[in-house]
């Protein structure tokens, strides 16, 4: 018969088999479904400048921490958790005094999110992570009171684009869904299915200045006019291979490799109401901070940065941001390097003003 403490173990949980010397499907992948547990390999991966796989490297974290100016017993808000590396550098910054708060949309990372934040010792007290899209910010102030500090990071997180059961990757094969909350609306497949070819060159041209839109547009509208789905990430990547066949063979590969990338994110703006939810934040965001409230935005693209330069730029005419960033923060060279990931990325600012 065991002893009290012998009950009290948990049994060892496994890692799940497969076939052959290297896991092939992502569910296999036990150093991608868990990288803290693996340093040697996150260190290795890094200093190649990549991102390791199930991991995100926060970006301009330095930038960011010497904008907002966060003190102990403030009250701050990260409207995109994500997986929690700018929180964890702000709740640092509170040293165990003040509060932050924390939005995140995705069902699936918020839940690993918090348990990392927590084992790292952020407890109930000063960490509270909140199940909200940002576009509902007024609602968190409402209920929790304004802020001192706001970070806004814009980027999908790596997370899911590594994860091909999530479909952000044109790299991978898997469903094309694109949803960041998969448990809500539909996903591109079935957008896709519901939009003519005009509809759908608008969307390209719209949300990621796509050069090849027209193109691409009448090849979407094609297969689908005869009844053939559009259903996975490859076939979406193939297709958009197909249809630049014509361009000169030394400069195809790059021209297709940009072309996915645009297409994917362009659906996934799409998809997910990106512009729409921004455009609501950015509007009811001034009256969720502070007099004095610090506000930081990291974006990455033109269409996101269009709209938070014009909001900020009108909210200081109207006397509702005392200062505003009169050009962009980027990332330094060396950050780039180390992660390639940041090089589109523009950090703008605002300051609430004093009442």
């Amino acid at each position: 018969m065991g002893t009290e403490e012998q009950k009290d173990e948990k049994p060892h949980k496994r890692r799940v088999r497969y076939s052959g010397t290297h896991p092939r499907k992502f569910s296999e992948k036990y150093k991608e479904l868990n990288p803290e547990k693996y340093q040697d390999t996150i260190e290795r991966v890094i200093s190649k400048g990549s991102t390791p796989a199930g991991m995100h490297i926060s970006i301009c974290v330095q930038e960011i921490l010497t904008f907002l100016q966060i003190k102990p017993g403030m009250k701050g808000l990260d409207a995109t958790l994500g997986y929690g590396g700018h929180s964890r550098k702000m709740l640092e910054a509170l040293q165990g005094r003040g509060h932050l708060y924390a939005l995140d949309v995705d069902p699936i990372e918020i839940v690993k999110t918090t348990k990392r934040l927590r084992e790292a010792g952020f407890s109930e007290e000063i960490f509270t992570p909140i199940s909200e899209n940002f576009a509902n910010v007024d609602r968190v102030a409402e209920q929790y009171g304004s802020f001192d500090f706001l970070l806004a990071d814009l980027g999908v997180s790596s997370m899911q684009i590594d994860n091909p059961e999530r479909g952000f990757s044109y790299k991978q094969e898997g469903p094309l869904d694109l949803r960041l909350n998969p448990q809500n609306g539909e996903p591109a497949s079935e957008r896709l299915q519901k939009m003519n070819r005009e509809e759908i060159e608008g969307m390209l041209i719209d949300n990621s200045d796509e050069p090849y839109a027209a193109e691409i547009a009448r090849a979407i509208a094609g297969k689908l006019r005869k009844g053939q789905k559009i259903d996975t990430t490859t076939k979406l990547a193939e297709l958009i291979g197909e249809t630049l066949a014509f361009l000169p063979e030394k400069e195809r590969k790059e021209a297709v490799k940009k072309s996915c990338a645009r297409v994917f994110q362009a659906l996934r703006i799409d998809v997910n109401s990106e512009f729409e939810v921004l455009e609501a934040f950015l509007t009811k965001l001034p009256s969720c901070m502070a007099p004095g409230g610090r506000i930081a935005i990291l974006t990455f693209h033109s269409g996101e940065d269009r709209l938070v330069k014009r909001a900020f730029k009108e909210g200081k005419k109207a006397g509702i941001y005392s200062e505003v960033a009169e050009d962009v923060i980027r990332p330094s060279s060396e950050e780039c390097v180390k992660n390639p990931r940041a090089k589109s990325t523009k950090m703008r600012w605002a300051v609430r003003a004093e009442e």
